[in-house]
Protein backbone atom coordinates (compact mmCIF):
# COMPACT_ATOMS: atom_id res chain seq x y z
CA UNK A 1 0.00 0.00 0.00
CA UNK A 2 0.59 3.50 -0.46
CA UNK A 3 -0.10 5.11 2.61
CA UNK A 4 0.03 9.13 2.91
CA UNK A 5 0.03 10.64 6.70
CA UNK A 6 -0.69 13.90 7.84
CA UNK A 7 2.35 14.58 10.31
CA UNK A 8 2.03 17.98 10.99
CA UNK A 9 2.17 17.42 14.92
CA UNK A 10 5.43 15.86 15.04
CA UNK A 11 7.67 18.60 16.30
CA UNK A 12 10.54 17.89 17.88
CA UNK A 13 10.69 18.85 21.73
CA UNK A 14 7.58 19.56 21.59
CA UNK A 15 5.15 16.84 21.91
CA UNK A 16 2.28 16.60 23.50
CA UNK A 17 -1.32 14.48 23.29
CA UNK A 18 -1.78 14.24 19.67
CA UNK A 19 2.27 14.78 18.74
CA UNK A 20 2.89 12.06 21.45
CA UNK A 21 -0.24 9.84 20.04
CA UNK A 22 1.50 10.15 16.12
CA UNK A 23 5.04 9.79 17.34
CA UNK A 24 4.18 6.09 18.76
CA UNK A 25 1.62 5.02 16.33
CA UNK A 26 3.30 5.80 13.39
CA UNK A 27 6.71 4.52 14.67
CA UNK A 28 5.43 1.21 15.67
CA UNK A 29 3.54 1.19 12.01
CA UNK A 30 6.66 2.00 10.23
CA UNK A 31 8.94 -0.47 11.41
CA UNK A 32 5.99 -3.08 11.55
CA UNK A 33 4.94 -2.88 8.03
CA UNK A 34 8.52 -2.55 5.92
CA UNK A 35 6.53 -3.79 2.97
CA UNK A 36 4.25 -0.67 2.78
CA UNK A 37 5.31 3.19 1.47
CA UNK A 38 4.73 6.10 3.94
CA UNK A 39 4.73 9.64 2.69
CA UNK A 40 4.70 11.89 6.13
CA UNK A 41 3.35 15.43 4.91
CA UNK A 42 4.45 18.10 7.35
CA UNK A 43 3.67 21.65 7.33
CA UNK A 44 7.11 22.73 8.55
CA UNK A 45 10.73 21.60 8.25
CA UNK A 46 10.98 18.41 9.81
CA UNK A 47 13.45 16.47 12.46
CA UNK A 48 14.71 13.30 11.01
CA UNK A 49 13.78 11.72 14.10
CA UNK A 50 10.68 11.28 12.98
CA UNK A 51 11.72 9.21 9.86
CA UNK A 52 11.56 5.86 11.06
CA UNK A 53 12.84 3.49 8.54
CA UNK A 54 13.41 3.66 4.83
CA UNK A 55 9.93 3.43 3.58
CA UNK A 56 9.50 6.87 4.53
CA UNK A 57 9.41 9.24 2.42
CA UNK A 58 9.12 13.10 3.71
CA UNK A 59 7.58 16.04 2.08
CA UNK A 60 7.24 19.30 3.27
CA UNK A 61 3.58 21.14 2.30
CA UNK A 62 4.04 25.11 3.09
CA UNK A 63 2.19 27.09 4.26
CA UNK A 64 2.95 26.38 7.99
CA UNK A 65 -0.85 25.81 9.61
CA UNK A 66 -0.54 28.87 12.13
CA UNK A 67 -3.77 30.73 11.93
CA UNK A 68 -7.15 29.77 10.28
CA UNK A 69 -6.81 31.01 6.94
CA UNK A 70 -3.51 29.20 6.66
CA UNK A 71 -5.10 25.77 8.14
CA UNK A 72 -7.63 26.26 5.38
CA UNK A 73 -4.83 26.63 2.58
CA UNK A 74 -3.24 23.47 4.02
CA UNK A 75 -6.66 21.01 4.08
CA UNK A 76 -8.26 22.42 1.30
CA UNK A 77 -6.13 23.12 -1.19
CA UNK A 78 -2.20 22.32 -1.04
CA UNK A 79 -2.93 19.01 0.62
CA UNK A 80 -5.83 17.76 -1.99
CA UNK A 81 -3.24 18.80 -4.86
CA UNK A 82 -0.28 16.38 -3.01
CA UNK A 83 -3.15 13.39 -2.64
CA UNK A 84 -4.02 13.87 -6.35
CA UNK A 85 -0.14 13.56 -7.39
CA UNK A 86 0.96 11.13 -5.02
CA UNK A 87 -2.35 8.80 -5.73
CA UNK A 88 -1.87 6.95 -2.31
CA UNK A 89 -4.22 4.14 -1.28
CA UNK A 90 -5.39 5.79 1.82
CA UNK A 91 -4.66 9.09 3.48
CA UNK A 92 -4.09 9.05 7.69
CA UNK A 93 -4.52 11.54 9.77
CA UNK A 94 -4.10 11.57 13.33
CA UNK A 95 -5.03 15.33 14.50
CA UNK A 96 -8.89 15.14 14.46
CA UNK A 97 -8.61 16.79 10.73
CA UNK A 98 -8.91 16.20 7.10
CA UNK A 99 -9.64 17.14 3.92
CA UNK A 100 -12.57 17.29 2.65
CA UNK A 101 -12.03 17.85 -1.39
CA UNK A 102 -10.04 14.20 -2.01
CA UNK A 103 -11.71 11.01 -3.41
CA UNK A 104 -8.60 8.85 -1.37
CA UNK A 105 -9.88 6.86 1.34
CA UNK A 106 -9.96 8.64 4.74
CA UNK A 107 -9.10 7.08 8.18
CA UNK A 108 -8.81 10.02 10.67
CA UNK A 109 -8.22 10.12 14.44
CA UNK A 110 -10.75 11.96 16.57
CA UNK A 111 -9.18 12.12 19.86
CA UNK A 112 -12.07 13.88 21.55
CA UNK A 113 -15.25 16.67 20.97
CA UNK A 114 -13.56 19.30 23.64
CA UNK A 115 -14.71 21.93 21.30
CA UNK A 116 -18.41 20.93 21.87
CA UNK A 117 -18.00 20.31 25.66
CA UNK A 118 -15.22 23.46 26.13
CA UNK A 119 -16.67 25.94 23.52
CA UNK A 120 -14.96 28.55 26.22
CA UNK A 121 -11.60 27.74 25.44
CA UNK A 122 -11.35 28.45 21.87
CA UNK A 123 -11.17 31.28 20.09
CA UNK A 124 -14.63 32.52 18.17
CA UNK A 125 -13.14 32.06 14.71
CA UNK A 126 -11.67 28.87 15.45
CA UNK A 127 -14.65 27.29 16.96
CA UNK A 128 -16.81 27.64 14.34
CA UNK A 129 -13.97 26.40 11.96
CA UNK A 130 -14.35 23.22 14.38
CA UNK A 131 -18.43 23.50 14.41
CA UNK A 132 -18.09 23.51 10.73
CA UNK A 133 -15.80 21.15 9.67
CA UNK A 134 -15.54 18.32 12.70
CA UNK A 135 -19.32 16.56 11.33
CA UNK A 136 -18.26 16.91 8.07
CA UNK A 137 -14.57 15.16 8.75
CA UNK A 138 -16.84 12.55 11.14
CA UNK A 139 -19.08 11.89 7.74
CA UNK A 140 -16.55 11.80 4.92
CA UNK A 141 -13.62 9.81 6.80
CA UNK A 142 -14.29 5.81 5.76
CA UNK A 143 -12.51 4.76 8.96
CA UNK A 144 -12.97 6.69 12.59
CA UNK A 145 -10.36 5.84 15.18
CA UNK A 146 -10.57 7.55 18.58
CA UNK A 147 -8.37 6.39 21.99
CA UNK A 148 -11.42 5.85 24.45
CA UNK A 149 -15.19 4.25 24.60
CA UNK A 150 -16.05 7.29 26.28
CA UNK A 151 -15.28 9.22 23.19
CA UNK A 152 -16.28 6.42 20.63
CA UNK A 153 -19.66 7.31 22.60
CA UNK A 154 -19.71 10.73 22.61
CA UNK A 155 -18.76 10.68 18.57
CA UNK A 156 -22.07 8.45 17.89
CA UNK A 157 -24.09 10.55 20.59
CA UNK A 158 -22.79 14.02 19.62
CA UNK A 159 -22.41 13.76 15.89
CA UNK A 160 -24.54 10.71 15.16
CA UNK A 161 -21.89 8.72 13.91
CA UNK A 162 -22.54 4.98 13.11
CA UNK A 163 -20.96 2.54 15.70
CA UNK A 164 -19.81 -0.11 13.26
CA UNK A 165 -17.45 3.32 11.48
CA UNK A 166 -15.61 3.85 15.29
CA UNK A 167 -12.45 1.50 16.52
CA UNK A 168 -10.87 2.80 19.56
CA UNK A 169 -6.83 2.60 19.28
CA UNK A 170 -6.24 3.45 23.62
CA UNK A 171 -3.42 5.85 24.17
CA UNK A 172 -0.41 3.79 25.75
CA UNK A 173 2.51 4.83 27.39
CA UNK A 174 6.66 4.97 26.12
CA UNK A 175 9.13 3.26 27.60
CA UNK A 176 10.87 6.79 27.92
CA UNK A 177 9.01 6.92 31.12
CA UNK A 178 10.14 4.72 34.30
CA UNK A 179 11.00 5.63 37.89
CA UNK A 180 13.49 8.19 39.38
CA UNK A 181 16.29 7.08 41.85
CA UNK A 182 16.53 8.22 44.92
CA UNK A 183 19.20 10.52 44.95
CA UNK A 184 17.12 12.42 41.51
CA UNK A 185 14.55 13.23 43.56
CA UNK A 186 16.52 14.70 45.91
CA UNK A 187 18.12 16.71 43.39
CA UNK A 188 14.77 17.60 41.53
CA UNK A 189 12.61 18.52 45.07
CA UNK A 190 16.12 20.99 45.49
CA UNK A 191 15.97 22.60 42.58
CA UNK A 192 12.23 23.71 42.26
CA UNK A 193 10.89 23.32 45.72
CA UNK A 194 13.47 24.13 48.19
CA UNK A 195 13.81 20.42 49.29
CA UNK A 196 10.05 20.01 49.80
CA UNK A 197 7.34 17.48 48.83
CA UNK A 198 5.20 18.31 46.14
CA UNK A 199 2.10 17.48 43.60
CA UNK A 200 2.23 18.03 40.56
CA UNK A 201 0.37 19.17 37.38
CA UNK A 202 1.34 18.12 34.03
CA UNK A 203 -0.10 19.55 31.00
CA UNK A 204 -0.97 22.77 29.24
CA UNK A 205 -2.08 25.53 31.67
CA UNK A 206 -6.21 26.04 30.22
CA UNK A 207 -9.35 26.41 31.91
CA UNK A 208 -10.15 22.60 30.88
CA UNK A 209 -7.68 21.63 33.32
CA UNK A 210 -9.11 22.68 36.13
CA UNK A 211 -6.11 24.39 37.83
CA UNK A 212 -8.98 26.81 39.40
CA UNK A 213 -10.04 23.90 41.78
CA UNK A 214 -6.60 22.45 42.33
CA UNK A 215 -5.61 26.13 43.60
CA UNK A 216 -8.58 26.23 45.75
CA UNK A 217 -7.83 22.45 47.13
CA UNK A 218 -4.33 23.39 47.62
CA UNK A 219 -5.35 25.98 50.24
CA UNK A 220 -7.49 23.95 51.41
CA UNK A 221 -4.60 21.08 51.83
CA UNK A 222 -2.15 23.89 53.53
CA UNK A 223 -4.82 25.19 55.61
CA UNK A 224 -5.34 21.21 56.85
CA UNK A 225 -1.86 19.67 57.30
CA UNK A 226 -0.05 23.09 57.73
CA UNK A 227 3.03 21.47 55.90
CA UNK A 228 5.70 22.76 53.48
CA UNK A 229 4.71 20.72 50.47
CA UNK A 230 4.47 22.76 47.43
CA UNK A 231 2.10 22.99 43.89
CA UNK A 232 4.24 22.15 40.78
CA UNK A 233 2.72 23.01 37.42
CA UNK A 234 4.05 21.90 34.65
CA UNK A 235 3.30 23.11 31.04
CA UNK A 236 3.07 25.90 28.77
CA UNK A 237 0.21 28.94 29.44
CA UNK A 238 -2.53 28.25 26.78
CA UNK A 239 -5.25 30.30 25.14
CA UNK A 240 -7.22 32.32 28.15
CA UNK A 241 -5.04 31.12 31.03
CA UNK A 242 -6.31 34.71 32.48
CA UNK A 243 -8.97 33.17 34.49
CA UNK A 244 -6.71 30.83 35.87
CA UNK A 245 -4.03 33.15 36.70
CA UNK A 246 -6.70 35.27 38.72
CA UNK A 247 -7.20 32.29 40.62
CA UNK A 248 -3.41 31.28 41.33
CA UNK A 249 -3.34 35.44 42.55
CA UNK A 250 -5.99 35.07 44.56
CA UNK A 251 -4.37 32.24 46.86
CA UNK A 252 -3.67 32.41 50.63
CA UNK A 253 -0.74 30.10 49.81
CA UNK A 254 0.70 31.00 46.42
CA UNK A 255 3.96 31.33 47.58
CA UNK A 256 4.28 27.59 47.53
CA UNK A 257 2.78 26.80 43.94
CA UNK A 258 5.84 26.81 41.03
CA UNK A 259 5.26 27.10 37.74
CA UNK A 260 7.79 25.36 35.42
CA UNK A 261 6.55 26.52 32.16
CA UNK A 262 7.35 24.21 28.93
CA UNK A 263 9.70 21.68 29.69
CA UNK A 264 11.10 18.64 28.90
CA UNK A 265 10.10 15.49 28.49
CA UNK A 266 12.96 14.23 30.55
CA UNK A 267 12.26 16.72 33.28
CA UNK A 268 8.51 15.86 33.59
CA UNK A 269 9.62 11.76 33.59
CA UNK A 270 11.58 13.45 37.00
CA UNK A 271 8.50 15.52 38.00
CA UNK A 272 6.58 12.45 38.18
CA UNK A 273 8.79 10.02 40.04
CA UNK A 274 9.84 12.68 42.30
CA UNK A 275 6.24 13.91 43.14
CA UNK A 276 3.91 12.85 45.98
CA UNK A 277 0.80 12.63 43.75
CA UNK A 278 0.08 13.78 40.34
CA UNK A 279 -3.56 15.89 40.63
CA UNK A 280 -5.42 15.54 37.16
CA UNK A 281 -8.57 16.92 38.10
CA UNK A 282 -9.42 18.06 34.64
CA UNK A 283 -12.44 18.38 33.69
CA UNK A 284 -12.89 16.63 30.00
CA UNK A 285 -10.50 14.44 28.66
CA UNK A 286 -10.46 12.37 25.32
CA UNK A 287 -7.87 10.04 27.26
CA UNK A 288 -5.56 11.37 29.88
CA UNK A 289 -2.20 9.84 29.07
CA UNK A 290 -0.72 11.94 32.09
CA UNK A 291 -2.42 9.82 34.02
CA UNK A 292 -0.37 6.52 32.67
CA UNK A 293 2.96 8.37 32.18
CA UNK A 294 2.46 9.17 36.04
CA UNK A 295 1.76 5.78 37.05
CA UNK A 296 4.97 4.04 35.08
CA UNK A 297 7.07 6.58 37.20
CA UNK A 298 5.89 4.89 40.36
CA UNK A 299 4.00 8.28 40.97
CA UNK A 300 0.40 7.58 42.18
CA UNK A 301 -2.64 9.68 40.37
CA UNK A 302 -5.41 11.60 41.90
CA UNK A 303 -7.96 12.19 38.44
CA UNK A 304 -11.35 12.99 38.22
CA UNK A 305 -14.49 10.79 38.25
CA UNK A 306 -16.18 11.80 34.89
CA UNK A 307 -14.89 11.69 31.63
CA UNK A 308 -12.78 9.52 29.79
CA UNK A 309 -10.43 9.47 33.27
CA UNK A 310 -12.09 6.46 35.61
CA UNK A 311 -12.26 4.43 31.98
CA UNK A 312 -8.14 4.88 31.35
CA UNK A 313 -7.13 5.00 35.43
CA UNK A 314 -9.83 1.82 36.09
CA UNK A 315 -10.04 1.59 39.73
CA UNK A 316 -6.08 2.27 40.10
CA UNK A 317 -5.92 6.29 41.14
CA UNK A 318 -7.74 8.48 43.57
CA UNK A 319 -11.09 9.15 42.23
CA UNK A 320 -12.50 12.48 43.19
CA UNK A 321 -15.24 15.08 41.71
CA UNK A 322 -13.62 17.79 39.75
CA UNK A 323 -16.17 20.52 40.46
CA UNK A 324 -15.47 20.27 44.32
CA UNK A 325 -12.10 21.56 45.73
CA UNK A 326 -12.29 20.36 49.58
CA UNK A 327 -12.86 16.89 47.37
CA UNK A 328 -9.67 17.16 45.38
CA UNK A 329 -8.07 18.74 48.83
CA UNK A 330 -9.11 15.82 50.88
CA UNK A 331 -7.67 13.57 48.38
CA UNK A 332 -4.72 15.56 48.51
CA UNK A 333 -4.51 15.12 52.38
CA UNK A 334 -4.89 11.11 52.03
CA UNK A 335 -1.73 10.91 50.15
CA UNK A 336 0.27 13.21 52.37
CA UNK A 337 -0.81 11.87 55.64
CA UNK A 338 -1.00 7.88 54.70
CA UNK A 339 2.27 6.65 53.26
CA UNK A 340 0.39 3.23 52.51
CA UNK A 341 -2.14 4.70 50.35
CA UNK A 342 0.77 6.48 48.14
CA UNK A 343 1.96 2.80 47.96
CA UNK A 344 -1.02 1.22 47.23
CA UNK A 345 -2.00 3.44 44.48
CA UNK A 346 1.83 3.23 43.38
CA UNK A 347 1.04 -0.48 42.79
CA UNK A 348 -2.51 -0.74 41.66
CA UNK A 349 -0.76 2.07 38.87
CA UNK A 350 2.09 -0.26 37.81
CA UNK A 351 -0.66 -3.32 36.87
CA UNK A 352 -2.89 -0.22 35.28
CA UNK A 353 -0.66 1.12 32.60
CA UNK A 354 0.24 -2.34 31.78
CA UNK A 355 -3.24 -2.87 30.06
CA UNK A 356 -2.09 -0.48 27.32
CA UNK A 357 0.55 -1.27 24.46
CA UNK A 358 1.31 1.26 21.45
CA UNK A 359 1.87 -2.34 19.57
CA UNK A 360 -1.67 -3.07 19.76
CA UNK A 361 -2.68 0.10 18.88
CA UNK A 362 -1.03 0.64 16.10
CA UNK A 363 -2.09 -2.92 15.04
CA UNK A 364 -6.10 -1.46 15.32
CA UNK A 365 -4.86 1.45 13.16
CA UNK A 366 -3.20 -0.86 10.66
CA UNK A 367 -6.61 -2.66 10.36
CA UNK A 368 -8.38 0.28 10.06
CA UNK A 369 -6.22 1.22 6.95
CA UNK A 370 -6.83 -2.23 5.52
CA UNK A 371 -10.58 -1.90 5.99
CA UNK A 372 -10.85 1.33 4.46
CA UNK A 373 -8.72 0.53 1.15
CA UNK A 374 -10.74 -2.56 0.82
CA UNK A 375 -13.94 -0.27 2.08
CA UNK A 376 -14.57 -3.42 3.95
CA UNK A 377 -16.93 -3.47 7.57
CA UNK A 378 -15.83 -3.41 11.04
CA UNK A 379 -14.00 -6.17 12.02
CA UNK A 380 -13.80 -7.19 15.42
Amino acid sequence: MKIVVNTRFLLADKLEGIGKFSHEILRHLVIQHPEHDFYFLFDRPYHQQFIYASNVTPIVIYPPTRHLVLYYLWFEIRLPRVLQQLQPDVFLSLDNMTTLRTNVPRVTVLHDLAYLHFPVEKKYLDLRYYQKFIPRIAEASRRLLTVSEFTKSDLIKSLQVEPDKIRVAPCAVSNFFKPTPYAQQIALRQKYCAGEMYFVCVGAVQLRKNLVNVFRAFDNFKNLTRSEVKLVIAGRKAWKAGAILKAYNAMTHKADVVFTGRVSDAVIRELYGSALALVFASFFEGFGLPILEAQKCNCPVITSNISSMPEVAAGSALLVDPYSPNEIGQAMVQIYHYPEKRDYYTRLGHLNYQRYSWEKSAGLVYQSLEEAVQNLPLSS
